[in-house]
C-alpha cells in the first residue's frame, strides 16, 4: 500500500527555518489535492498549504503563515516541499502532508517544535 513519507522536522528557534520534504513510496493518479496541514496540542488538524495544481493556479497559503512558508512541487522527484522561514512559537506542532486521489493519503507526521 503506498504510504507518504515525511522528513524535515525538528527543533528550532525562533526566526529560524526548516524545510519539510514529502513523497509517496509508490505510484499515485489522478491527484486533486496536495498540501501540507499542522495540528497543535489540544486545536484540530488545520490546513497550511496546498498547491496549485492546475495550470495558473496559485498556491494557498493560511493566512498566519503567509510571506513565511512557501509550498512546492519536484514533478521529478515525485516530491513536495514546505520551506518554513521566520518560523514563530505558534508554528509548533505535528506536521502533516495531504495527497488526495480516489482516496485520502496522509504522511506518518513530523514534529516542529519552535523556541522562543
Amino acid at each position: 500500500q503506498v504510504q507518504l513519507v515525511e522528513c524535515g522536522g525538528g527543533l528550532v528557534q525562533a526566526g529560524g527555518s526548516l524545510r519539510l520534504s514529502c513523497a509517496p513510496s509508490g505510484s499515485i493518479y489522478g491527484i486533486t489535492v496536495m498540501g501540507w496541514y499542522r495540528q497543535a496540542p489540544g486545536n484540530q488538524r488545520e490546513v497550511v498549504a496546498t498547491v496549485g495544481l492546475d495550470a495558473g493556479s496559485p498556491n494557498y497559503y493560511a493566512d498566519s503563515v503567509k510571506g513565511r512558508f512557501t509550498i512546492s512541487r519536484d514533478r521529478a522527484k515525485n516530491t513536495m516541499y514546505l520551506q518554513m522561514d521566520d518560523l514563530k512559537p505558534e508554528d509548533s506542532g505535528i506536521y502533516y502532508c495531504h495527497l488526495r486521489a480516489y482516496r485520502n493519503y496522509w504522511g506518518q507526521g513530523t514534529q516542529v517544535t519552535v523556541s522562543s
